[in-house]
């Protein structure tokens, strides 16, 4: 029997299997034993239709147990052993859908078995808890203060650079006020003593009476 032959009779045959009799959800990477109970045949052939890529063939065999014409990765994805195969690691994405066989009885006849269902399973998502609300704290409003500062900066830099510029003129001047005032005091006794010559008297008044008896001698 040609594999092309074969595909067409699993068509027919999926087109009247109605549904699953046994549904089974698996874990990835889990090997999974399918098992598919038909009257004797002359020949066994095994077939899945995928959820996302439609009707594969898997393999046939005869009714002794001998493989008889296998899918490419057959070997690489099931093992056969007392009349049923197993899946070696189930993948969700490309091993869910439905598992079947169909023997081939009389040359002509398809007895079908048992629809197996595999599905993997569903990965709940955590919900995303909701974030409370925080109490905010009203912000006084920024003002540009380094702007202020600079301005402040550059006023008040030139004051500094005028300080000695106002303070040097104005010591000079203080000096300057001083020695006038000691000009005129000593000018002032110079004239009060020639305008007082009576003044000079009232000293010679208060010398000893010896120096004065030598005053008057030579007198």
């Amino acid at each position: 029997m040609s594999q092309v032959w074969i595909q067409i009779l699993l068509i027919v045959a999926f087109s009247q299997a109605s549904g699953a009799d046994n549904k089974k959800i698996i874990q990835e990477g889990t090997p999974v034993p399918i098992s598919c109970i038909t009257d004797t045949g002359s020949l066994k052939i095994w077939f899945r239709v995928l959820d996302k890529s439609g009707m594969q063939f898997i393999a046939s065999f005869s009714n002794n147990g001998v493989l008889k014409t296998e899918s490419p990765t057959f070997k690489q994805l099931f093992s056969e052993s007392s009349g049923q195969i197993t899946l070696r690691s189930f993948q969700k994405e490309t091993d869910s859908g439905i598992y079947s066989c169909a023997s081939l009885v009389k040359g002509s006849e398809l007895r079908f078995g048992a629809v197996t269902r595999l599905s993997g399973v569903d990965q709940i998502k955590p919900t995303a808890k909701t974030p409370r609300a925080k109490a905010t704290i009203p912000t006084l409003p920024v003002t540009t203060t380094p702007c202020a500062c600079k301005k402040k900066e550059e006023t008040s830099s030139p004051s500094m650079d005028c300080a000695p510029l106002i303070l040097g003129p104005l010591a000079g001047g203080c000096g300057l006020l001083l020695l006038l005032l000691i000009v005129t005091i000593l000018y002032c006794n110079k004239i009060r003593t020639r305008r007082c010559p009576h003044h000079y008297k009232r000293k010679l008044r208060g010398v000893a009476p010896e120096k004065q008896m030598m005053t008057n001698r030579h007198a």
